[in-house]
């Protein structure tokens, strides 16, 4: 209950007596005026004589209602609000002529302020207006009482009331609403909310939130009457509201919330009518309170009507620029397929999309529908109306306090002048998201300075680029791992890649140095180079060690809007090292691995065409990407070959969720100047290359007396990989995927003077055959705060005795 301030109050009334002598002497002595409220008149008597009003008061009467000049304002009743605040908000100046009706917006405007409890206002004979002001109280503290359910800090949030600010009987009502709902959403029908008010010194206060939170309000039984395609439980699957039940610990949406409830209305006219059923309608939705008020029982009554297709499909537009048949091929929907509302939207997007293709950047698509019962068809006529065609008037960058405009301006595929062009924008985000630069792109459109004028608005939320990693890690293809690098990607916010790092495991170490310019020399060239040294410890594979230092050069350019070509020219030192004695008479190492011991120079120049017609490059939903390969060894140094390799990956999007991907990989290396093919210039896989396999794991093996068990690589590998990646249940930011996938492949093809022994004869320690591979599974990819982390859980489908399988695979990567 909120109490009035009594101090207020008693200050009122003493002033009355002093307030009705200057209004008399006001009457008697000329014009003045008081903001009160008129005394109320007195009782008549039955029976007594009523007796005229005096004379004086009836002339005083005329004087009431003439403007009285203010000679100056006098404020009392201020305690810490400084008399020059209350003019400030006063509509009254010394000099001014009021009358009552500027004296009551004086006080409304007072009031307004909500600094005030109570304000009157007066003139006094000599023309002072006084102005007698009771301040709001000033809250000392919020405090609730009676609240487990909710937190503290969750109510603070609501309320509007806040230590130090200012006490009104209006805020502390509206507060009071606030818990309520606040308690009704959490499934808490019955909760009250009791403020209190607790006078303390300096006309401050404290208030107290008195909160009876009541029992919890479940869902006994979700109920539906009128239902025959679907059955209940098939409904309530739809539903966001829940049965409670003893195991929903973790969820609220088994409490009874009628907002929620609103929802599912709409939730279950989009299933029905997402299965053809047209003219479905939730009748009723009834929710009866347990006695108890324990819980509530929810009834839907529905009516599923008939089960409708597509009928007639029209597209109208007064512009002959788009061509109806053309759109009409555009559209996922056909004559007698199932009427589906989400279609319908599709369809809109997809002409929405095309219009903007053709320039036109402002449209409006209008579908309109036909029911027809008597053939169980709805007919859709798809009204579009556009604009003129449209120009891009500027660009804005919106969002960038990093990287220059010039960085983003040149992934646009659209310039200031240029013809609206939807696909292009389109093309322009993906590009800017292909960066790595933005944690989102959004690109969308205004009507400019003329009607045929656009302005692009391109928005982007920059993400950290530059990394400083130190850290140790392990992983089935290594014991353990240390690294150390540096590595920016938008490098002065000029789009340039800078990558320093070192690493050392019980596999690998290396250190290299790379640098890269998106635009060499100004121009849409990708420039830079390259510096490394490397060591690899392959002993647990094959009874080798492998070292190659060297750098490179590399240029890139894009063919068009998605295809690019890279050129590239390296040099560097090879060198194979086998154990000691390992190639001596009698400690039967094969001619396979002796043949390489030795340093050689190798100088190689190669290219990359790259095709891309993925919809997304982060996170691609349809199309495909195809890479070709190639590499020429033999310009100078000690080795020749040529290395062909190609991949082709597509993407089949069945929802957001669930993506079926494609991929077929092969390659092929063959010596030329009558050089044999070298180990480490061979393909190797297994690991995360085909998982189910260890490192090197299929492939020609060398089984000398079955100690060596060494694999050697082959000249040729061809492997497909089907993946369907399918929601896991988990929130998006934990950034954890998962995919079923099927990998099947050979490795296979030595030279021949490592298959063949003297005359001719193969071989028999050398295994060497393409007999076909295959795996499946569940991976598991996390993107940690460590770095990017694979787990595979595989199941051998087709081997060979002497492969090397693994059920289990743990493996991470390093931030570069």
């Amino acid at each position: 209950m909120i109490r009035q301030d009594a101090s207020a109050l008693r200050f009122v009334r003493a002033l009355s007596p002093s307030l009705l002598a200057l209004a008399v002497a006001a009457g008697l002595a000329g014009p003045a005026m008081a903001q009160t409220a008129p005394p109320p008149a007195p009782a008549i008597q039955p029976g007594a004589p009523v007796e005229a009003a005096p004379p004086a008061e009836a002339e005083a009467a005329p004087a009431q209602q003439q403007g009285v000049t203010i000679n100056r304002i006098l404020v009392r009743g201020n305690q810490r609000i400084d008399q020059t605040t209350v003019l400030s908000y006063l509509p009254i100046q010394p000099g001014d002529t009021v009358d009552p009706s500027v004296l009551d917006v004086a006080v409304r405007t007072l009031t307004r302020t909500q600094l005030f409890a109570d304000v009157q206002l007066g003139v006094q004979p000599n023309g002072d207006l006084v102005v007698e002001i009771v301040e709001n109280p000033i809250i000392n503290q919020v405090v609730f009482e009676g609240n487990s359910a909710i937190g503290e800090s969750k109510l603070i949030e609501e309320v509007t009331l806040k230590p130090r600010g200012i006490y009104t009987r209006a805020r502390i009502q509206e507060d009071v609403g606030k818990i309520v709902e606040l308690y009704r959403l959490s499934g808490r029908i019955s909760a009250t909310v009791t403020p209190k008010i607790v006078q303390l010194d300096q006309n401050r206060v404290d208030v107290v939130f008195e909160i009876n939170e009541g029992p919890e309000t479940g869902v006994r039984a979700i109920t539906f009457l009128g239902n025959s395609a679907f059955s209940d439980s098939d409904l309530r699957e739809v539903m966001i509201t829940e049965q409670s039940a003893w195991y929903r610990l973790f969820t609220s949406n088994d409490n009874y919330d009628p907002n929620r409830l609103d929802y599912d209305r709409e939730q279950l006219r989009k299933f029905y009518t997402n299965r053809g059923y047209y003219d479905f309608r939730v009748l009723s939705a009834i929710s009866e309170l347990a006695p108890d008020s324990s819980a509530f029982g929810i009834t839907l009554t529905v009516d599923e009507g008939d089960r409708y297709n597509f009928g007639t499909i029209e597209i109208t537009t007064e512009n002959d620029r788009l061509n109806t048949d053309f759109l009409k091929l555009l559209l996922p929907i056909r004559t007698g397929q199932l009427y589906e509302s989400d279609k319908i939207e599709t369809a809109v997007d997809a002409l929405t999309f095309a219009a903007g293709s053709a320039g036109y950047a402002f449209v409006e698509i209008n579908p309109t529908y036909r029911a027809n019962p008597e053939t169980d068809t709805v007919d859709v006529t798809f009204a579009i109306r556009e604009g003129q065609r449209v120009y891009v008037d500027r660009i804005n960058i919106i969002g960038n306090t990093r990287t220059l405009d010039n960085v983003i301006r040149r992934e646009m595929m659209l310039t200031e002048g240029d013809a609206f062009n939807r696909t292009l924008l389109e093309r322009s985000r993906n590009n800017l998201r292909g960066l790595g630069f933005f944690k989102d792109v959004t690109i969308d459109e205004a009507r400019g300075s003329a009607p045929d004028r656009s302005v692009v608005n391109v928005s982007v939320i920059e993400q950290p680029t530059g990394e400083l990693s130190v850290g140790a890690g392990f992983s089935s293809v290594d014991a353990f791992v240390i690294n150390l690098g540096i590595t920016e990607r938008n490098f002065r916010g000029r789009g340039q890649n800078v990558v320093a790092r070192a690493e050392w495991g019980s596999l690998r170490q290396q250190i290299d140095f790379r640098f890269t310019e998106p635009k060499f020399l100004g121009r849409d060239l990708r420039a830079g180079f390259d510096a490394f040294h490397s060591r690899y410890d392959l002993s647990e594979y094959s009874s080798y060690d492998y070292r190659s230092t060297g750098g490179g050069l590399r240029i890139s350019y894009p063919l068009n809007g998605y295809t690019l070509l890279s050129t590239r020219y390296f040099l560097k030192s090879d060198e194979i090292i086998v154990p000691s004695g390992f190639c001596s008479t009698g400690a039967g190492g094969s001619s396979a691995l002796c043949d390489q011991i030795g340093s050689f120079i190798n100088s190689s120049a190669g290219y990359t065409l790259l095709v891309d017609r993925r919809n997304d490059p982060v996170r691609p939903t349809r199309g495909w990407t195809g890479t070709i390969r190639q590499d020429f060894a033999g310009i100078g140094g000690d080795v020749n070959y040529v290395k062909s390799e190609a991949e082709v990956s597509a993407y089949w999007g069945i929802t957001p969720s669930w993506v079926v991907t494609a991929t077929t990989s092969m390659g092929y290396i063959s010596g030329w100047g009558g050089d044999p093919i070298r180990i480490n210039d061979r393909f190797f896989k297994g690991g995360n290359s085909f998982r189910g396999f260890e490192t090197a794991g299929i492939g020609p093996r060398d089984l000398t007396l079955g100690t060596n068990n060494d694999a050697l690589g082959g000249n040729f590998y061809a492997i497909g990989t089907l993946e369907m990646t399918l929601p896991n249940g988990l929130p998006e930011e934990y950034g954890i995927r998962t995919s079923l996938f099927a990998d099947v492949g050979t490795v296979g093809i030595l030279d021949d003077r490592y298959t063949l022994g003297a005359g001719g004869v193969p071989n028999p320690a050398i295994v060497d055959d393409l007999a076909l591979r295959a795996s499946a599974g569940l991976s598991i990819h996390w993107r940690s705060p460590m770095g990017p982390i694979r787990f595979d859980l595989s199941h051998i489908l087709g081997k060979e005795d002497y492969d090397k399988t693994e059920t289990f695979r743990f493996s991470t990567s390093t931030q570069f």
